[in-house]
């Protein structure tokens, strides 16, 4: 009997049951964040939770799923197309991270673009096993998503937003490790100008990881 998981299940065989049970939360759901949710969501990942307090814009419509509904909150148009995940409208700072508890979550994904809400955050999951909290770093003005690469905050390079990032980090302090998703990609304007192709890999690519991880975890 077929289903919407019929070529999945072709993939991983019985792998395929470690995904059903795993709880993911996505903090950030536009150009990044919403092909993290994409992936993890075709994929089986069984309990998906997403965070954003804001509405779609027209100049979102060149990389972001679900900006068709202008105007609209982001979470509740992805709470649409992605039946059965968990809106919540939300700004991240420090008032909703002190309510925040990451071991409810297997997997955390930073999407969001605010540095300082990235150090908070970071700070929050900052005793989770390495691979299970990823951040994204800098995917505007970028081409070629074969530049992209993964590794430690701490190795990250050649990425401006990423160096500002980390910078802050060592600001506040904080002495953990986790992976991020970047590219050194030379920028090719000064604006966020934005190309969906690198956008939307970023988020793929934090998707194979959380699967990847999962299977390597797997006893």
């Amino acid at each position: 009997m077929e289903d919407r998981f019929t070529r999945t299940r072709f993939l991983f065989g019985e792998d395929f049951e470690l995904f059903t049970d795993k709880r993911v939360i996505i903090f950030g759901i536009g150009g990044v964040g919403g092909f993290a949710l994409d992936c993890l969501y075709r994929t089986g990942i069984g309990h998906i939770s997403i965070v954003d307090k804001d509405s779609f814009d027209i100049t979102n419509q060149n990389r972001q799923i679900g900006s068709h509904k202008v105007g609209e909150d982001k979470v509740e148009v992805l709470a649409e197309i992605y039946p059965g995940i968990t809106p919540i409208k939300k700004l991240v700072d420090m008032d909703f991270l002190d309510d925040f508890d990451v071991r409810e979550y297997d997997y955390v994904i930073d999407a969001i673009d605010d540095i300082p809400a990235k150090v908070l955050l970071a700070k929050k999951c900052s005793k989770m096993p390495y691979g299970t909290y990823i951040s994204s770093t800098g995917s505007a003005k970028k081409l070629n998503p074969l530049e992209i690469k993964v590794d430690s905050v701490w190795k990250s390079y050649g990425d401006k937003f990423a160096r500002k990032f980390r910078d802050l980090l060592k600001k506040e302090n904080f002495s953990g490790d986790f992976k991020v998703i970047f590219s050194p990609e030379n920028p090719r304007c000064k604006p966020l100008g934005s190309f969906s192709a690198v956008t939307g890999s970023f988020g793929l690519q934090i998707g194979s990881e959380v699967i990847r991880d999962i299977l390597s975890r797997r006893k």
